[in-house]
């Protein structure tokens, strides 16, 4: 429900920020004026006029019958009876209302009820949330009434009130120069991790070397069709709940097999660059700097905008498709053809 009234309901609920003063303080002006008076009862006689805003917090509004305001009116905490006329809108938190006189204005209640009397006139809408509205026979609204649903509305631009500051923006920048630390390391660690694996799978890892090297179209195309495939299968498996933990598992798996992959293709990199300086390194030192080398350049490459993700791509989807086609190295990939040794090659006749 949007308010069209000349003033806003919202505009009350922000008159309660005079409320922010030290506690204990009671602050009222004269009926020429706002009024705002905490724990306290507030009467507005017959003949007299309130003009500008009462905010009440902690006690109860009377508007005797022939007095008038011409304002808002907040009140938290407390009830109020309306036997005279307001000018404006009316908010209460907290509280009941009862009106048996004319109001130009909306109504929000929050957390209490209104009862309008046969002679009550309410021009404009009435919103209630964790209330209700009792409308005896006779009584007019020219408006909405809702019941228990918050309204939608406009915020206009409240009048003789401090601005509220801008909240600071803040601007975090991030210093190039950790990323690359970062890179450092992280190539730093993923190497001590691949010298450890040469030490007890050296086989595995040259067999997974050897196939991204021999088949790198087919070990990406598995590469790629488990990351798209796999999500897929983990959230049907979860679905049965009784495969839930094999889930768990290929969760696991799935880094470890990047992983391997990655120092498998580091391996082969240490080699190459082995022999290109003409040199004989063991393979713990050969699969250490490859790995180092790999990971080094593909993370620094990564700190490139828009393009930084492909190599670091390319490289996951080599790595897990060739150790999917090995099963982690334990097997040859499909379509191997061992090579022929000069032994086996028969005379000539």
């Amino acid at each position: 429900m949007k308010f069209n009234s000349k003033l806003n309901p919202i505009r009350i609920l922000l008159l309660l920020a005079l409320l922010v003063l030290p506690t204990g303080v009671v602050f009222a002006q004269s009926p020429t004026g706002d009024v705002v008076l905490f724990g306290q009862n507030y009467t507005l006689e017959s003949g007299e006029t309130l003009t500008g805003s009462l905010a009440i917090i902690g006690g109860n509004v009377t508007i005797e019958e022939g007095a008038s305001i011409d304002g808002d009116v907040a009140v938290i905490g407390g009830n109020i009876s309306i036997d005279g006329d307001i000018d404006g809108d009316i908010a209460i938190i907290g509280g009941n209302m009862d009106i048996s006189a004319n109001i130009d204005g909306d109504i929000v209640i929050i957390g209490g009820q209104a009862n309008l009397e046969s002679t009550a006139v309410v021009d404009g809408n009435i919103a209630t949330i964790g209330g209700n509205v009792n409308q005896e026979p006779g009584a007019e609204v020219t408006g909405d009434i809702t019941n228990n649903a918050p309204p939608t509305v406009d915020v206009p631009e409240i009048p003789d009130t401090p601005e509220v500051p801008a909240a600071p923006t803040v601007d975090v920048n991030i210093n190039p120069f950790w990323n690359a630390v970062g890179k450092l390391g992280q190539a730093v660690v993923i190497a001590g991790i691949g010298m450890l694996l040469t030490l007890f799978l050296q086989p595995q890892l040259d067999r997974a070397a050897n196939t991204i090297v021999r088949q790198p179209l087919i070990s990406g195309g598995y590469g790629l069709l488990a990351f798209i495939v796999l999500p897929v299968i983990l959230v049907v498996m979860t679905l049965t709940i009784i495969l839930i933990p094999v889930v768990a598992v290929i969760v696991l798996l799935f880094p470890l097999a990047w992983l391997f992959g990655v120092i498998a293709l580091g391996q082969e990199v240490g080699d190459r660059f082995a022999k290109a300086i003409n040199q004989v390194w063991a393979p713990v030192l050969s699969t250490g700097f490859g790995t180092f080398l790999l990971m080094l350049l593909v993370g620094f490459i990564e700190l490139i905008p828009c393009i930084g993700w492909i190599p670091s791509t390319i490289v996951a989807l080599l790595g897990v498709g060739a150790t999917a086609m090995t099963w982690f190295g334990t097997r040859n990939p499909p379509g191997y053809i061992p090579p022929v040794t000069a032994d086996e090659i028969p005379p000539a006749s």
